[in-house]
């Protein structure tokens, strides 16, 4: 029973927090940016390789050493977490400290562009949050940890990033809750404002007819 209960967690776990493998292609002065949601105090690594369009053979070949990538992180308050310049492969790694959307932004060393004046570029991105940013062959021979410690190792792990996950969600819900209580009391504000333009409007129709009436000696 333990054991199927703890397949179930890393299978949860797994779905939560996949490994995003992907690739674009990119031109002179163009910046991609993603969306990340991520928890708080979570670790987040991202892995980048570049390939050069190669006329001659029409592929993709490796880029050059020389050819740079600039990345910038920004947390939910579009405060900047991290700004760097790395080569043609890079890794890049950093902690949330606050709950939301990250924005991931990549984009090419422009000094270098002429290198592929005309052509494309593709960036292979890989991104990996939570526990799946742990190299645990590398902690098992670190702490010198058996395959029984090392497995309750990413189990602990796993149950520690779902409840972080789970407090995201919290988070979340509380957030919408906000929103749909604010947004119902501009409605309800703006519906009495309406009925009082209208009530308003009618009093000084009244007003104006009975002027016009008296006017003309109608009454």
């Amino acid at each position: 029973m333990m054991r199927c209960s703890a397949a179930g967690l890393f299978l949860l776990a797994a779905w939560i927090y996949p490994s995003h493998g992907l690739y674009f292609h990119i031109g002179e002065t163009e910046k991609k940016c993603f969306i990340e949601e991520i928890p708080d105090e979570t670790m987040v690594i991202g892995k980048y390789r570049t390939q050069l369009w190669d006329k001659q053979t029409s592929s993709f070949l490796p880029a050059t050493p020389g050819l740079g990538m600039h990345v910038e992180i920004k947390d939910p308050d579009t405060k900047i977490i991290l700004s760097r310049q790395y080569g043609s492969d890079g890794r890049f790694t950093f902690t949330s400290h606050t709950p939301g959307e990250h924005q991931i932004c990549l984009h090419s060393n422009s000094t270098k562009m002429a290198l592929f004046a005309g052509g494309k570029l593709r960036v292979h991105l890989d991104i990996q949050v939570g526990e799946h940013a742990n190299n645990y062959p590398e902690i098992a021979a670190k702490d010198k940890l058996t395959e029984l410690q090392l497995r309750l190792r990413q189990l602990l792990d796993q149950v520690e990033q779902i409840q972080k996950e789970q407090n995201y969600q919290r988070y979340r819900e509380e957030r919408f809750r906000m929103t749909s209580e604010s947004t119902n009391q501009r409605v309800l504000w703006w519906s009495i404002a309406q009925t009082l333009i209208l009530i308003l409007t009618g009093i000084w129709q009244m007003k104006h007819l009975k002027s016009f009436f008296e006017a003309k000696k109608l009454v």
